[in-house]
């Protein structure tokens, strides 16, 4: 009896796995990172869900947990390259459950509006949370970090400015863009289009989350830490001005 049981548990979870690939976001604007490493890891880790009965919002709140448990991390414990391991693992796995929650809500048949926000605040918070431990990180252990100048202190609080507005930007412009035509993104769920560019998705690694949490491996390195998280804050400004400039241009745009 549980030989069968574990047999069509086993089956099921296979089928929401076949499924799910099938009903795979469109890769266009979207990293190498996310691409080949997030978004297949979700897709393990939905197909979990589903089996296990859990809904998108637990999943949600999944990846919450280990997200801030990560930032908590990071705060509290010494710069220590055990500490930065920990605090990594914690923002990747939290990473790949934010993915699960989305391609979970698509195999049960599509999210709710309230789903959605919920994932959206938690986003928000956990990337505001996130640069304001490395500010915290950077003035309890300036000797570290190399941070004794006040002026280091204003790096994370820039890289956070850029983070926020490119992740308010982004929503905002999508919701913008639906209201102007409705229904334009109705068939935008399997990946259907044109194959997405490899070029785009080799130049959007900078400022994909995922290659972002890489940089707290070099948590114990103290200098090595600080300058690679400076570039990529550079970077994040950057992309941030040209996706304001795009999406401006997008909106400004007379419709067809």
């Amino acid at each position: 009896m549980s030989s069968t049981t574990s047999t069509t548990s086993t089956e099921h979870g296979a089928s929401a796995l076949t499924r799910l690939k099938a009903a795979q976001k469109s890769a266009k604007g979207v990293s190498l990172y996310s691409r080949f490493v997030n978004r297949p890891a979700g897709r393990y880790l939905a197909a979990g869900a589903y089996r296990l009965g859990l809904t998108p919002n637990q999943v949600t709140a999944v990846s919450a947990a280990f997200s801030f448990a990560a930032v908590a991390t990071a705060v509290c414990a010494s710069p220590t390259w055990g500490t930065g391991l920990l605090v990594w693992l914690g923002l990747a796995v939290g990473f790949a459950f934010d993915s699960a929650d989305g391609q979970l809500a698509r195999l049960r048949g599509g999210g709710s509006a309230a789903g959605e926000w919920l994932d959206h605040v938690v986003d928000c918070a956990k990337i505001t949370a996130l640069h304001t431990a490395v500010l915290i990180a950077f003035y309890r252990h300036p000797g570290h970090f190399g941070t004794g100048a006040d002026g280091w202190l204003l790096v994370p609080l820039g890289f956070q400015l850029a983070a926020v507005v490119t992740f308010f930007g982004g929503l905002l412009t999508e919701q913008l863009k639906r209201k102007a035509a409705p229904g334009a993104g109705a068939g935008a769920g399997a990946g259907a289009g044109a194959a997405p560019s490899t070029v785009r998705a080799v130049a959007l690694l900078p400022v994909d989350h995922g290659v972002f949490c890489l940089v707290f491996l070099l948590l114990g390195g103290g200098s090595a830490f600080r300058w690679v998280y400076t570039v990529l804050g550079a970077a994040a400004a950057l992309f941030l001005l040209a996706f304001l400039t795009k999406w401006f241009r997008e909106l400004s745009a007379p419709p067809r």
